[in-house]
């Protein structure tokens, strides 16, 4: 099993190797989708843009986002993946040759284990979401034919045109082998099409959401701590980015596995604060909510503040301070999304319309 793995891992590598001398100009690039990629994106952009376009989109969002990267936690901690960068400096596959030379980037050194990516999970699930959420409105609305079809193959090729170009680029950053961008693409689109057929996601009430992200969180800590007990350090991956990480600024405590299970519980409870809130109730189902120029200026007014929002960064030196802020931050978006920036518009576009008369 272990000479199987290291076979694998060794083919991995080769590719890494030749991603990184083939395409060294394309460095930038690379760093640039695997950023875009990162599930903040979905959050702070994807988010507020489609649920003011189509609500249920916007939620479907949070939800697969949230469980993709909650089950994504849960595999990486039973399947124990290595990571390029730091696997070619402690096997003993390369014992009777050089080791091979991986250059690190800035967003190489990611501290959780590798297997599935989480990068390519939440791209594949998001990303078919929105494909999809496209092809139900081109269905819903126009009739059958060739151009329909013609535009249904161009939105898949694009779909697996930013899949592939995900998964490249976390080879190419030596953050993953490529069978483990495969596993988080195929992952993240089961995880999508399982929350296409489960409605109650979209009535779901507040007791519902904070149940759910308790379960969630004392699931993870249960299951941490009791492989703890048995001698099972599910920590183990943050030793090795620290010691193998060429540079100690690339290791984040924001990569760490509890600071992504918090980060997304935080905006799973958020939503669910937002859904269920007056002030929700008050600007969006009215009559006001459903105009054009409102959603837009929701639309407009979210990724601003949104973008302003994302610019704060929670302390780092206290580790348990730092998960709390993170909850905190990650809990305000959807509520100021949702909640806050219409209810704020309504108010304003009111009062205006009263001066008017």
């Amino acid at each position: 099993m272990e000479s199987g793995m290291d076979l694998i891992h060794g083919s991995g590598i080769q590719m890494v190797q030749y991603l990184q001398t083939s395409y060294k100009d394309s460095q930038n690039l690379f760093l640039f989708i695997s950023f875009a990629a990162d599930l903040r994106n979905t959050f702070f952009v994807f988010f507020p843009i489609w649920f003011y376009l189509c609500e249920s989109v916007g939620i479907k969002l949070i939800w697969v986002a949230v469980i993709g990267d909650w089950l994504n936690l849960v595999f990486k901690w039973i399947l124990f993946g290595e990571r390029p960068y730091w696997w070619v400096h402690e096997t003993s596959y390369y014992r009777n040759s050089s080791i091979p030379n991986i250059e690190q980037f800035p967003g190489t050194c990611e501290t959780g284990p590798g297997s599935p990516s989480g990068h390519s999970m939440g791209s594949a699930g998001v990303y078919y979401v929105m494909v999809s959420a496209v092809l139900t409105l081109i269905i819903q609305k126009c009739q059958p034919s060739y151009k329909n079809w013609c535009l249904r193959g161009m939105l898949w090729m694009a779909f697996w045109g930013i899949q592939v170009c995900v998964s490249l680029s976390r080879i190419f950053l030596a953050a993953h082998f490529p069978h483990q961008v495969i596993a988080g693409v195929i992952s993240g689109m089961a995880v999508a099409e399982a929350f296409g057929h489960i409605g109650l996601i979209y009535r779901a009430s507040l007791k519902r959401y904070v149940s759910i992200t308790l379960f969630l969180f004392f699931f993870a800590l249960g299951f941490y701590l009791l492989l703890k007990v048995f001698g099972v350090d599910l920590l183990w991956s943050v030793e090795k980015a620290k010691r193998w990480c060429v540079n100690a600024e690339w290791v984040h405590i924001d990569t760490t596995p509890f600071a992504g299970l918090l980060r997304n519980l935080g905006t799973l409870f958020g939503l669910g604060l937002a859904l269920n809130s007056q002030l929700y109730t008050e600007s969006c189902k009215g009559k006001q909510g459903q105009e054009f120029k409102f959603k837009l200026y929701c639309i407009v007014s979210s990724l601003i503040i949104l973008h302003l929002f994302d610019s704060f960064k929670p302390p780092a030196k206290i580790e348990l301070l730092f998960y709390f802020l993170s909850f905190c931050k990650s809990a305000a978006v959807p509520l100021t999304a949702v909640a806050i920036i219409p209810y704020c518009i309504s108010h304003i576009t009111r009062t205006h319309d009263k001066k008017m008369v």
